[in-house]
C-alpha cells in the first residue's frame, strides 16, 4: 500500500519568509496548502511553482486578524481534502502570517496593539484551535517568533512581548498535545532581507549594516536561512524535537 503523501498548511505563504518554507516542504515531498492576505496573483506563482515539484498546493485567502472567518475557512480546507484525498485533515500547520509594528512605547495606540495581538496571538491560537480535530496524530504545529521575544530594540514592546507569548503558548501546545504525539515548536528568526515591514532590514543601508554588525555570522538573514528550518521539522528527522525554541539569527546579539 503506498504512503499517503503529508500535507502541510502554511499561512501567509505568498511572499517572503513563507513563501520560501512552502517551497522547502514541498522539495521535502510534502504537498502544500497556502494561504495570502490580499494578492492572489502572488499566491497563484507560488502554488504553481510547488506544481512544478510534481507537489500538489492550492491557495486561500485568509486574514488571520478575522478569527470570525476560521470555521469557514477550516469547512472549505476540509472540502477540498476530502474530495481530493478522502480525509479531511493536514499533518503540520505553520502558523507564519504576520505584519510588523515599529513604534515606540508613548506612541503605541491601543488600536496598534490590539491588531497586533490579534494577528499575532490570538489568531495563532484560535486558528490553531480549529484545525485541532484535523491534524493527524504524530504531526506538528510550527509557531513564528522573533529575535525581538530575546533581546529588545527599541520601537519593538509589542510585537517583541507578543511573539514572546507565542514561545509560551508553543510549550503549552506541546504539552497538552503530547497524548496525539503532535509536536509544537516554535522557530525565532533574526533580522531577514524581505519586504517585512516595509523592507526596512533588506533596503535600509543603516539598519542592515547595523544588523550585519550585531550578528557573528556578518550578515543579515535571507528567507533561504529559515525555510529549510520549517521544512526540517515537518519531517520524522525531527520527531523528537518538541516544546522548542529555534533561534535562527546566524548568532544576533549574542
Amino acid at each position: 500500500m503506498e504512503a499517503r503523501t503529508k500535507i502541510a498548511l502554511i499561512t501567509g505563504g505568498s511572499r517572503g519568509l513563507g513563501k520560501n518554507a512552502a517551497m522547502k516542504i514541498a522539495q521535502k515531498g510534502l504537498d502544500v496548502i497556502i494561504t495570502y492576505n490580499s494578492n492572489k496573483e502572488e499566491a497563484d506563482k507560488v502554488v504553481a511553482e510547488i506544481q512544478a515539484l510534481g507537489r500538489k498546493a492550492i491557495a486561500y485567502q485568509l486574514n488571520t486578524k478575522e478569527t470570525g472567518s476560521f470555521d469557514a475557512f477550516v469547512k472549505t480546507v476540509g472540502d477540498h481534502l476530502e474530495e481530493n484525498t478522502g480525509s479531511r485533515n493536514i499533518d503540520y500547520l505553520i502558523n507564519n502570517a504576520g505584519t510588523a509594528l515599529y513604534a515606540p512605547i508613548p506612541d503605541v495606540t491601543e488600536e496598534q496593539l490590539d491588531d497586533v495581538v490579534d494577528i499575532h496571538f490570538k489568531g495563532v491560537f484560535f486558528l490553531t484551535q480549529k484545525f485541532l480535530p484535523f491534524i493527524n496524530d504524530n504531526g506538528g504545529i510550527i509557531n513564528i517568533s522573533s529575535g525581538l521575544a530575546r533581546f529588545a530594540l527599541p520601537g519593538s514592546s509589542v510585537y517583541g512581548s507578543i511573539k514572546a507569548g507565542v514561545e509560551m503558548l508553543t510549550r503549552y501546545m506541546a504539552k497538552e498535545l503530547g497524548p496525539r504525539k503532535i509536536k509544537a515548536n516554535v522557530i525565532a528568526p533574526g533580522a531577514i532581507e524581505t519586504d517585512f515591514g516595509g523592507g526596512r532590514t533588506r533596503d535600509d543601508e543603516h539598519i542592515n549594516a547595523m544588523v550585519a554588525g550585531s550578528t557573528a555570522l556578518g550578515r543579515a538573514g535571507l528567507p533561504d536561512d529559515i525555510g529549510g528550518i520549517v521544512a526540517f521539522l515537518c519531517t520524522e528527522d525531527a520527531g523528537w524535537i518538541n516544546g522548542q525554541r529555534i533561534e535562527a539569527s546566524g548568532g544576533m546579539f549574542l
